[in-house]
């Protein structure tokens, strides 16, 4: 289903194993199931899993939260530590690393906020390395932070703005962080994803811009990303998708409206849809009324995550207490 867009790995990977006892060539995953939430590790690792699942060769991390919206204080924290973990996991950031974050997406729009929403939450620290000359510091992590906004607010491509920080300051590792798209309504607000691919600006809203990734800016570039956003064509789909499956249940197997049914592709069925809603709702996402105060909720606790895996003398005890 290569017409059905989202910025996901582990989606990526459904859309080809859904009703299918394989996996795919040139994919590894690993599924970590714990109480509160679920961890996907999909590392592409050749150019026949890049050309399956649309995505750069590298490691891409799933966290999967059912409850992340709707969180208290104990889930936020907990996955406040996954995050960190996982990032840590990637095996970019070292004591002595400088780390610039880039805080991607438009402030003044909601669901494009989570990235300058996430950069005024992280502990910013390189200004004390500058002011008294220090290159390592067993406490914190030499860190900068930036939300560059979007070309329609600045005049400039975001990877301009980046690549001439960069060569300013010249960081060891790029952390940067955007709001995604999914193809799945229930995964919206739910669902963290880490990569070490780098990322597109933009992409959660369907206006990719040039990516930043090791090959632009020659460090490596670390993603991480919740999707805020659904395409209308992708909620039409799946309700469409319920619908069928009651009528194929009503229809008598072997007659000829169950087999107009049965052999309707999936991808037939999605640019049908995409094709009836264009007059009407062209390039329409749809996002939760309450995104508000939910992408306030997700920002806190990317940025918690991103202050525990980064500044070696910070635990969560920290970040609580100074870092609201």
């Amino acid at each position: 289903m290569d017409n059905i867009y989202t910025d996901l790995a582990v989606e990526r990977r459904e859309m080809y194993t859904e009703g299918k006892d394989v996996e795919i060539e040139g994919v590894s995953v690993d599924i970590l199931e714990m109480e509160n939430y679920s961890v996907t590790r999909i590392e592409v690792l050749n150019r026949n899993g890049q050309e399956i699942m649309q995505k750069a060769i590298g490691k891409y991390v799933t966290i999967d939260v059912p409850s992340l919206n709707v969180a208290d204080q104990d889930l936020k924290d907990e996955i406040s530590k996954v995050v960190a973990k996982e990032i840590q996991g990637m095996g970019y950031n070292k004591d002595d690393s400088k780390v610039l974050i880039i805080g991607l997406g438009n402030w003044n729009i909601s669901p494009d906020a989570l990235g300058p929403k996430v950069v005024e939450r992280v502990l910013v620290t390189r200004q004390y390395f500058v002011n008294y000359n220090k290159e390592y510091d067993e406490t914190v992590a030499n860190v900068a932070a930036m939300a560059p906004g979007v070309m329609g607010i600045t005049g400039i491509e975001s990877m301009d703005i980046v690549r001439g920080v960069v060569d300013k300051i010249k960081p060891d590792l790029l952390v940067a962080v955007d709001a995604l798209a999914s193809r799945k309504m229930d995964r919206v607000s739910k669902t963290i994803q880490i990569a070490d691919t780098g990322i597109s600006p933009g992409s959660g809203i369907g206006n990719k811009r040039m990516a930043l990734n090791k090959e632009t800016l020659g460090i490596p570039v670390i993603a991480i990303g919740i999707p805020t956003v659904v395409n209308a064509a992708t909620i039409v789909n799946d309700t469409l998708d319920l619908i069928l499956d009651s009528l194929k249940e009503q229809a008598e197997q072997g007659r000829e409206f169950y087999n107009l049914l049965d052999q309707l592709s999936e991808d037939d069925k999605y640019e049908l849809i995409v094709e009836v809603l264009n007059p009407f709702m062209a390039n329409t996402i749809v996002t939760p009324k309450d995104i508000d105060v939910t992408i306030d909720d997700l920002s806190i606790i990317l940025a918690n995550g991103l202050n525990i895996a980064l500044h070696p003398g910070i635990d969560l005890k920290d970040v609580n207490r100074y870092l609201r």
